[in-house]
């Protein structure tokens, strides 16, 4: 039967290269060719035009390429498709909450990069909502191709002997750079929304209920139009099967309690903001709801507000005198003590994640979590104001958009810098030990595609059969 299968995927993939590599006729009657299908891996087909979008996407980003890009490009594309093939076998998934979080921090530094959404839209020449659906395949395949690698890596690791052995004789222009590296603190404030704004937004999501309910509109439909939640909108506000513990608990308390698909929830409050939910199954200990976010605006007046408060308290901590803010809310604290930003961060801060840490930020990442940042993985607003601070300098107020999608004002304190240097074995043992391991990742990644190219149906166009490619068996 697999014989059958795979005889029969070759000749439609066969059939495919042909149809699309043909030539059409235009209406004045002369041949000209629309597209081509230059290469076919297992089903699924090259086409030049993929070709030339990544050739100006890599133009874009200032990439070069070190062999012939006429044949790395479609070699990339090819590799990618391999990748992808297994994540299917294998059941990897990303959901669209994951994807969300990527595309928002994309268009975050975009935004950073071209100053302000205004210019970025003009520049792209498409709305935010179009950039955010264009964004989207792209960033499901690549973070699909990366948990691919992860788990085909996933057992590779290396003893400190073999570290030590590495880099014994390696050449110094070969010692790895480390990148300056900070330690962050950092007090957060959120603007107070005004109770006319909540209730502003709390009418509008009892009027969708009341045109769902009347039969004017659909919940999917109201969730594409209004809900401000990027990762679900687009599905008609769908969310994937969730379990408890990965949702907001207000929102849990109320999805998880629902039994009728064709009611809507109360409005429920969350750190992200005000929702109605409605219930579309229930499996096992996991659910699956579509819901509208809806988000109060927050006014000048408030960030000003918060933005002097925040001053007021970083001028008290900078003379070790406690905050008034702190003197009207613990009574009993000991004011012989010089107060510290630390205590400022634990009392006063917002920012849960980091107020049980005395104010430290903490650097989380798939190989675990650190205090140590390079300034590319803090948040923009921050990493643009500790870029030019000194050691125990505390900064001025300034306002950010927090990972919940909200505008916060916040100083910072910056802890620790460790300049940019050549890594040397008993300072920079980690980095050195992950020169090594993602070594052994790239060998074993290599040794598995060349293995896969041989058990996969692959066909080019003769013009590429010439090139230098970086792995072998394309050509047969």
């Amino acid at each position: 039967m697999r014989k059958k299968t795979n005889r029969l995927t070759w000749t439609v993939a066969a059939a495919l290269f042909v149809l699309h590599s043909s030539l059409f006729v235009s209406p004045a009657g002369a041949q000209e060719a629309v597209d081509e299908v230059i290469w076919v891996v297992g089903d699924e087909p090259i086409l030049k035009s993929d070709v030339e979008m990544m050739r100006m996407q890599a133009a874009m980003e200032g990439m070069r390429w070190d062999r012939n890009p006429d044949c790395a490009i479609p070699e990339q594309i090819a590799v990618q498709k391999l990748f992808l093939h297994q994540a299917a076998i294998d059941s990897i998934e990303v959901t669209e909450s994951e994807i969300a979080s990527q595309t928002e921090m994309r268009i975050d530094y975009m935004i950073s990069q071209i100053g302000s959404r205004e210019k970025l839209e003009e520049y792209r020449k498409q709305s935010m909502s179009q950039i955010r659906q264009s964004m989207h395949d792209d960033l499901r395949d690549q973070m699909l191709i990366q948990r691919m690698k992860q788990k085909l890596a996933e057992k590779i690791n290396v003893s400190p002997a073999e570290v030590r052995r590495y880099f014994k004789d390696l050449p110094q222009d070969s010692i790895p750079y480390v990148p300056t590296e900070v330690e962050v603190q950092i007090i957060t404030q959120t603007p107070r929304i005004t109770p006319e704004e909540i209730n502003r937004v709390k009418d509008e999501l009892r009027d969708y209920t009341d045109r769902v309910t009347r039969g004017e509109s659909t919940f999917q439909t109201l969730a594409r139009l209004y809900s401000q939640d990027p990762g679900s909108a687009r599905q008609g506000g769908e969310m994937d099967y969730t379990g408890r513990g990965v949702l907001d608990p207000a929102f849990a308390a109320v999805a998880f309690n629902l039994t009728d698909p064709k009611k809507i929830s109360k409005i429920v409050e969350s750190e992200f903001g005000f929702h109605i939910i409605q219930l579309v199954d229930k499996r096992g200990d996991k659910i699956k709801v579509r819901h509208i976010l809806r988000k109060p605006e927050v006014s000048d007046s408030a960030v000003q507000a918060s933005l002097a408060r925040l001053d007021s308290i970083a001028e008290d901590i900078r003379a070790g005198v406690l905050p008034r803010v702190v003197r009207d809310r613990l009574q009993s604290i000991n004011t012989d003590e010089k107060f510290t930003f630390e205590d400022g961060a634990s009392i006063l801060s917002d920012d849960k994640d980091t107020r049980n840490n005395r104010g430290l930020m903490a650097n989380r990442s798939e190989r675990g979590q650190t205090s140590k940042f390079q300034l590319r993985d803090l948040p923009t607003e921050v990493a643009r104001v500790v870029d030019t601070m000194q050691i125990g300098q505390i900064s001025r107020p300034f306002t950010m958009i927090n990972e919940r999608g909200k505008t916060v004002c916040a100083i910072v304190k910056l802890k620790n810098r460790v300049e940019g240097h050549k890594a040397t074995i008993t300072e920079d043992f980690q980095v050195m030990q992950e020169v090594v391991l993602e070594k052994r990742r790239q060998e074993l990644l290599h040794k598995w595609v060349t293995n896969k190219i041989k058990n996969t149906y692959v066909r080019i166009n003769d013009e590429y059969r010439d090139c230098d490619f970086e792995y072998e068996g394309w050509v047969r």
